[in-house]
């Protein structure tokens, strides 16, 4: 089975291989059925532990505390709150079967399959920290369980079909439906793609996958309507300021990010000093809590929400505010990719540079709000991520304006050149920088 563990940049879009002689709609047409099946399978997925964690979400956060009659965001109950979810989730860690799979700090987005037994553990943990208020998103964890059941039914349903196309049209079906977008997928896949060999032309290797990412995102827009629209007044007619702006912040965000990776393998490397998850989980939890009481609720949870509230009031920050804001969603981003959460960092990242970005334009208000929030996050994802086409795009849509993508296209020059081989917030096996 070894020869199947490949992860999405592997496997981008292979797909179910066509025979030689065979023609290419004769190849591609037998894809349909199953890149439809499991993208709207990934997107119903997601779209439950999403609502599974919304709910436990406003229990904690706001049922509870109003029947004990405390603040729900009173920096005694997110302490108390972000302690009990490093306990509940390092009981999960510890007891549950598969150990809700390995140690975060070594995945990225996606990987090899793991086992169906790892699965009920990843998500228990996963949706405890979402709901918990822990600065992580539900990504890393609801494409690896979509590439696990992806993989697993579909090699007892089809075993002539490679492994390695059941991990993409997970892989791209859940990006599809974690984005609402099948575009996001396709961007991903074709960066994974760039000189790999394999049958077919580009898009006969993209159909399945696309097709897959295309059934998720629909899934997800039918059922929720998710936006990434943060309602920044549209950039119309860039300038050579807002060059000059984007530039900046891009590669200052990128700087800062960079920050936190360089730190990555240090603080991991303490918390692993605990050894035990129900050490390292709770010291986690109470670590979250005190950087949570010392930058507000804002900084708690994946993200999404904060950061629309956050730019909600433009102008209404004054810069040292929004500078406390981005440091304290770094370092809880940095905390809780280390001590053993279940999460991914897109999400929060995306906040990080939408605060960064404003925090710059509160120094120099003649720079444009989305220019300012879009090349902050852009910095921050190519930092922390180092993929390219994913930051482009996040960026990009987060600022709904078409005309700042030319300036976003140029900015990520530079960001890059700051990135291309540093440390990433991503550690290999041995607890060292992935590069």
């Amino acid at each position: 089975m070894a020869s199947d563990h490949v992860s999405p940049a592997s496997s981008g879009a292979s797909g179910p291989a066509g025979s030689d002689g065979v023609t290419p709609l004769r190849t591609l047409l037998p894809q349909v059925l199953p890149a439809l099946v499991v993208g709207i399978g990934a997107g119903l997925l997601f779209l439950a532990i999403s609502f599974l964690s919304e709910k436990l979400q406003h229990v904690l956060w706001n049922d509870l505390p109003d029947a004990l009659g405390i603040g729900g965001y009173s920096s005694l109950w997110i302490i108390a709150m972000l302690t009990a979810t490093g306990v509940a989730v390092g009981l999960v860690v510890w007891k549950v079967p598969g150990h809700a799979g390995p140690d975060p700090a070594a995945t990225g987005l996606g990987g090899p399959p793991l086992s169906p037994a790892v699965v009920p553990g990843l998500l228990l943990a996963s949706t405890l920290a979402l709901a918990g208020g822990v600065s992580l998103g539900p990504e890393n964890p609801i494409i690896a369980t979509n590439i696990a059941l992806a993989y697993w039914l579909g090699r007892r349903a089809a075993p002539a079909v490679p492994g390695a196309a059941w991990v993409a049209l997970a892989s791209a079906a859940t990006i599809g439906a974690l984005f609402g977008t099948p575009v996001a997928a396709a961007l991903v896949i074709s960066e994974a793609l760039t000189g790999q060999p394999g049958p077919g032309s580009l898009w006969d290797r993209l159909f399945a996958p696309l097709l897959a990412a295309g059934a998720g995102a629909m899934t997800t827009q039918l059922l929720a309507e998710p936006s990434f629209d943060l309602g920044l007044p549209p950039l119309t007619d860039p300038g050579w300021t807002d060059l000059l702006g984007s530039l900046v912040i891009a590669s200052a965000a990128a700087l800062f990010g960079l920050a936190a990776c360089s730190l990555f393998p240090r603080v991991h490397s303490a918390f692993t000093r605990l050894r035990h998850p129900m050490l390292m989980l709770p010291a986690g939890g109470l670590a979250l809590g005190l950087l949570g009481a010392l930058g507000g609720h804002l900084t708690l949870f994946k993200g999404l929400a904060e950061v629309k509230e956050l730019t909600s009031s433009i102008g209404g920050w004054s810069s040292g505010e929004l500078a406390k804001l981005a440091a304290v969603k770094l370092l809880a981003l940095l905390v809780a990719s280390s001590c053993g959460f279940r999460g991914g960092r897109i999400f929060p990242a995306v906040f990080i540079g939408a605060a960064f970005g404003l925090f710059c334009q509160a120094l120099v208000p003649e720079v444009h709000p989305a220019v300012a929030v879009s090349s902050g996050v852009l910095g921050i994802l190519l930092a922390t991520t180092r993929q390219g086409w994913i930051s482009l795009f996040t960026a990009a849509v987060l600022a709904a304006s078409p005309a700042t993508l030319t300036l976003l296209c140029l900015a990520s020059l530079p960001a890059w050149l700051l990135v291309t081989g540093r440390p990433q917030l991503e550690l290999d096996t041995q607890g060292k920088s992935l590069h």
